[in-house]
């Protein structure tokens, strides 16, 4: 080859190669500029996304104590036991013996999963603490525990009706206040942001300084767990001693309007929830109406007195029966009494005079009775911080002013309806002097000291009577006691106001169940200055079931129980 050519195709071999360069070095120099100009803050952006990692730590719940500090919900830590039987280092048989008595199963029954797969079989959730340290001193490889918070609820079912529970999904409330007071229940904690590493750890140089740091705050209610439990007790005998349907008991402050105790039977156990039919999850001293029968008549002679219709002396022909259009009406006692003659409001109360009732009222426009009926706040909610509170029903203004039996029946406190609590809020005005106050269960948050952190803000007092009406009618009520239909309620050295309730079962369909009852009996107590009013209503009771011999009895059981825990000194004056 001539060495002219030679050097030629040398000269094309090194043009080619800086061709080449020079466009792979323009390559990177257009890829630097995209990468740092064009796409530099999209790049940035996700390369921090990748580099950082958000979490939201699991928080317990805030706990829920009674008026005294006793705990009625709080979460604790619970484990989900898996096993993985691929990385058994024993026999299966031996690992099933070693488990079986701490997990509450047969070895048997384990040896039978530990066949079904290799791994990720579940054992048990739930677990509590003590019982996984007992499993991890076990130090068995292919077992695995896994850290997670669970309600628990220390008292079992003594408070149910009010706090609720939480489901184990999605450790939400579902019933009671753990369903209301939810966002005062749940802890805010933020989202943190932590560094991860090139290997993809985590750095916990860069987790923010006390960001688990927890208050200790904690929802506190006005229930007393031994009024309660007492309440509850008494309750559950009186129903299996009646074979009753249910019942309910409400122990009201009737100067602030707070519940002492709220009971329903039967109820349930929220640590185990899902074994219970969901009827009871509802509390139906508020959500259920009935018709409140006699109890209802000391606030009709309070709505008598303070219209100025009668007066304390005035007499009125019980004629045993009266005729109102095509209804006859009757007193409870008719076939054994007949006709009492005239008697005056404390006898009408005394003897649960329904005739008494009906002449009374019919003293009054029908108009203006169904006016003062809906200025008790009868179609209202009373707003109590429980769910599924039902208002009362009563008949159109129309039909309770040209239809004479409304007013009648309302006299003795049928033909409308309300719920127990209702009830318990406008008796409580007989009791404070005329005002109607909000029944309440929530008295704020606090924190473990006692200091006072929120509290809610309810409508103020609205009254209704003056002080001398209800003066008069709570010492009407208390003749009830001393010589009337709930002598059964007596307790020697005070001074109690009652007021029995019998009254038909009303149904849906309309009308009202032959064989059906529901009995009640209301307490004020005491009646030289009264503080507390107590509601006892029992449903279907059966046997010798009147409110003399089924609520009354009862309402004394939670009367005495009252009068220890609140050291409820005796009346002044010598009382029998």
């Amino acid at each position: 080859m001539k060495p002219g050519k030679s050097l030629g195709n040398n000269r094309l071999r090194l043009l080619m190669i800086w061709v080449i360069m020079m466009a792979g070095g323009s390559g990177l120099l257009l890829n630097l500029y995209r990468l740092q100009v064009s796409e530099g803050s999209s790049l940035e952006e996700k390369a921090r996304r990748q580099q950082m990692v958000y979490m939201r730590p699991f928080v317990p719940r805030r706990p829920i104590v009674d008026r005294k500090g006793n705990v009625l919900a709080i979460d604790r830590p619970v484990y989900t036991l898996y096993a993985h039987p691929k990385l058994f280092k024993k026999s299966l048989q031996e690992i099933a013996a070693l488990l079986a008595p701490m997990i509450k199963k047969t070895p048997t029954d384990l040896e039978e999963l530990f066949g079904k797969r290799k791994s990720g079989i579940r054992l048990g959730n739930t677990i509590p603490e003590a019982i996984a340290d007992q499993i991890a001193r076990l130090n068995l490889d292919g077992l695995e525990l896994i850290r997670q918070y669970s309600r628990f609820y220390p008292q079992n079912e003594l408070a149910s009706d009010v706090v609720g529970y939480v489901n184990i999904f999605d450790h939400l409330g579902q019933a009671g206040l753990e369903y209301t007071q939810e966002k005062f229940l749940e802890r805010e904690i933020k989202n943190i942001r932590l560094s991860r590493a090139g290997n993809g750890a985590l750095m916990p140089g860069h987790v923010p300084e006390g960001f688990m740091h927890l208050d200790d705050l904690r929802l506190q209610i006005t229930i007393d767990s031994r009024l309660q439990r007492a309440a509850r007790s008494a309750l559950k005998e009186t129903i299996k001693k009646f074979n009753a349907e249910r019942g309910s008991i409400l122990v009201m402050n009737v100067n602030n309007g707070s519940l002492l105790a709220l009971v329903c039977e039967p109820t349930y156990n929220p640590n185990q929830y899902s074994k219970f039919d969901v009827s009871l999850f509802k509390n139906w001293a508020l959500s259920d109406l009935y018709e409140p029968g006699s109890t209802f008549k000391p606030l009709n002679v309070a709505i008598a007195l303070e219209t100025g219709i009668i007066t304390a002396q005035s007499l009125f022909n019980d004629t045993g029966k009266i005729q109102i259009g095509e209804w006859p009406i009757l007193n409870h006692d008719y076939k054994s009494v007949g006709a009492r003659g005239m008697i005056n409001p404390t006898k009408i109360l005394q003897h649960s005079s329904n005739v008494g009732m009906v002449r009374m009222m019919k003293k009054m426009k029908p108009e203006v009775y169904y006016d003062w009926l809906e200025k008790l706040g009868l179609k209202q909610k009373v707003g109590i911080e429980l769910p599924a509170e039902t208002a009362g029903q009563l008949k159109s203004k129309y039909k309770f002013k040209v239809s004479p039996i409304e007013p009648a029946t309302a006299s003795f406190g049928q033909g409308f309806s309300l719920t127990p609590i209702q009830l318990t809020q406008m008796l409580g005005a007989l009791a404070n002097g005329g005002k109607l106050v909000t029944p309440h269960v929530v008295r704020g948050l606090f924190d473990t000291k006692g200091n006072s952190h929120w509290q809610p803000r309810r409508p103020a007092p609205r009254r209704v009577f003056s002080p001398n009406t209800t003066r008069t009618v709570v010492e009407m009520m208390e003749t009830v006691v001393t010589d009337g239909s709930g002598k059964a309620s007596r307790i020697p050295g005070y001074r109690i106001g009652g007021k029995t309730g019998t009254a038909q079962k009303a149904s849906p369909n309309g009308g009202y169940y032959s064989d059906a009852k529901i009995t009640s009996f209301v307490g004020i107590l005491p009646v030289e200055s009264p503080r507390y009013v107590i509601l006892a209503v029992v449903d279907e009771p059966q046997g010798n079931a009147f409110g003399s011999t089924v609520a009354a009895p009862l309402v004394k059981s939670v009367i005495e129980a009252l009068i220890a825990i609140e050291q409820i000194p005796p009346s002044s004056q010598n009382f029998r």
